[in-house]
């Protein structure tokens, strides 16, 4: 099967508070939304935020949007006011996510 970064399928948003990312993936169209669940998994955004010191990640399924919202653990290496890069925070952070490789819609 051929994979297509997740930014053909969807937008994503996102925020942050403390140590915590919030980020919010949202279909282009909402008939991708089952692709997308079995897709991007709690545990593959975990695996994807793995190398920033994530700990946890919980989803949201929002099927009336067509949205999914990820609440991801220690991965903002402190927080905003705690770290010591260059804006590692929230929004740079979803557009992370949104380069994960996904199997393309048949």
């Amino acid at each position: 099967m051929t994979t297509v970064p997740l930014h053909r399928l969807a937008h994503a948003r996102a925020g942050d508070k403390g140590n915590r990312l919030n980020l919010s993936l949202i279909a282009h169209d909402r008939v991708h939304y089952d692709h997308l669940a079995a897709q991007v998994t709690e545990a593959k955004v975990l695996a994807r935020f793995a190398h920033r010191g994530a700990t946890a990640v919980r989803r949201y399924d929002l099927p009336n949007l067509g949205a999914f919202n990820f609440v991801v653990e220690d991965v903002l290496q402190g927080g905003v006011n705690g770290a010591l890069n260059l804006d590692g925070h929230g929004k740079s952070l979803s557009f992370h996510l949104l380069g994960l490789e996904v199997d393309a819609l048949a």
